[in-house]
């Protein structure tokens, strides 16, 4: 069947529905990849484990993640990618019961990497799956939906884990995962069309979108942003605990703060990107750095707190935005190939944030992962700038040769 042709003849209501079933799958993942955040302390008591070795459990996720991005596309040539997502969903249904009756570390830590793999794969394709299924005016639109299930998520994620953490415990928390994968699995069944393979992909065919001089750039500043934010993000809960001294229910209370701001964020960040989206890069990034050192002066006032995570939920959460848009813009024409870079580029930084994180948190405190964190934000934020005066400079020099 012809791409073009499948995707001029769907119907639209069968469209829509279709995205709309990723997007629930995208929530799903996400839900699934980032509820540990909210649970590291009684995951860690019941595995009998430090803090710093249940938030490894980020970090294998994301280590399982960058593999499948990088080669999912070359894995699976010549596959219906319609199968291919619905195997993904399938995984992450199997993640969630391995997790939720873990009865040892390995084993759990298995379930987790089972969830990397579903993440890596499914955002490696989920720009190139919304150009297939949307008519072409309306992409930015399922692109937008897609990212709403995301920012929703994220949103409830923590909070919601934090909260029955407290009622059904923390196995009970992550077995809620379950049906919500398979009720995803049965609507992308039932309308999903078939999407054969476009390319004859190689394993090296995500990094040659590097050739492009705008992309190392915007790639090592996306890098430094995520794993500035994670290296933090991790360990909020046992921050709560130890330094705010807070209970579980107003953990879940900040946490919440945190993830309506994000939604509010992702709802205005288009707005502004349209007009300034390097200004937003570069800005994004220096404000969560200043948020990170004013953690460590006033953590221990609950106001200033929930002020702070306010604003790290409304620029973290909506900077994700800005980082797809920028790469739509960058590289037009490679859709699943710079997706799959960029998902590896964010999940190896997630990997790193989480890991060093950890090392930092049991081996010097807070402070030590939280000055770290504000480092390579501030750093994210420079490369970023770095970037934008090449690109000025180059454009200016095929000006000046143009006019010659």
């Amino acid at each position: 069947m012809d791409v073009t042709t499948n995707q001029k003849t769907m119907q639209p209501v069968a469209a829509w529905s279709a995205v709309f079933a990723l997007s629930l799958c995208a929530s799903t993942l996400v839900a699934a990849e980032w509820m540990p955040v909210s649970l590291l302390t009684p995951i860690a008591d019941s595995l009998h484990l430090t803090e710093g070795q249940a938030g490894q459990a980020i970090s294998v996720s994301g280590l399982f993640a960058i593999l499948t991005s990088l080669f999912i596309s070359a894995a699976t040539r010549g596959v219906d990618r319609r199968s291919v997502l619905l195997w993904l969903t399938g995984i992450t249904l199997v993640s969630g019961i391995l997790v939720a009756f873990a009865p040892s570390y390995a084993v759990f830590m298995v379930g987790r990497a089972l969830v990397g793999m579903a993440v890596g794969g499914f955002w490696s394709m989920s720009a190139a799956t919304m150009i297939r299924l949307a008519p072409d005016k309306d992409v930015p639109r399922a692109l937008a939906l897609l990212n709403g299930g995301n920012a929703l998520a994220t949103t409830i994620a923590a909070p919601l884990g934090s909260f029955l953490g407290q009622y059904i415990g923390w196995r009970g928390a992550f077995f809620c995962v379950v049906p919500i994968a398979a009720l995803t699995l049965l609507w992308q069944f039932f309308t999903l069309p078939r999407m054969p393979s476009q390319q004859r992909a190689s394993a090296a065919a995500a990094f040659k979108v590097l050739r492009s001089p705008e992309v190392p750039y915007g790639m090592l500043a996306a890098a430094l942003f995520f794993l500035g934010q994670f290296s933090l993000f991790t360990y909020l809960r046992p921050f709560f605990e130890m330094v705010t001294r807070v209970d579980a229910t107003t953990i879940s209370v900040l946490l919440l703060v945190m993830g309506v701001a994000g939604l509010v964020g992702t709802s205005l960040i288009g707005l502004v990107i349209r007009q300034r989206l390097y200004s937003s890069l570069v800005l994004m990034p220096f404000a969560m750095a200043v948020v990170a050192v004013a953690l460590t002066a006033y953590g221990s006032s609950l106001g200033a707190t929930a002020a702070l995570m306010f604003l790290w939920g409304f620029v973290g959460t909506a900077a994700p935005v800005g980082w797809w848009t920028w790469l739509s813009s960058a590289l037009p024409d490679d859709a699943e190939a710079g997706g799959g870079l960029m998902v590896a580029v964010v999940q190896f930084a997630i990997t790193i944030g989480a890991a060093g994180g950890g090392v930092l948190f049991d081996g010097g405190g807070y402070r030590a992962t939280f000055l770290f964190s504000a480092v390579i934000l501030a750093l994210s934020s420079s490369v970023i700038l770095f970037g934008i005066f090449r690109r000025r400079a180059r454009t200016n020099s095929q000006c000046a040769a143009c006019a010659l």
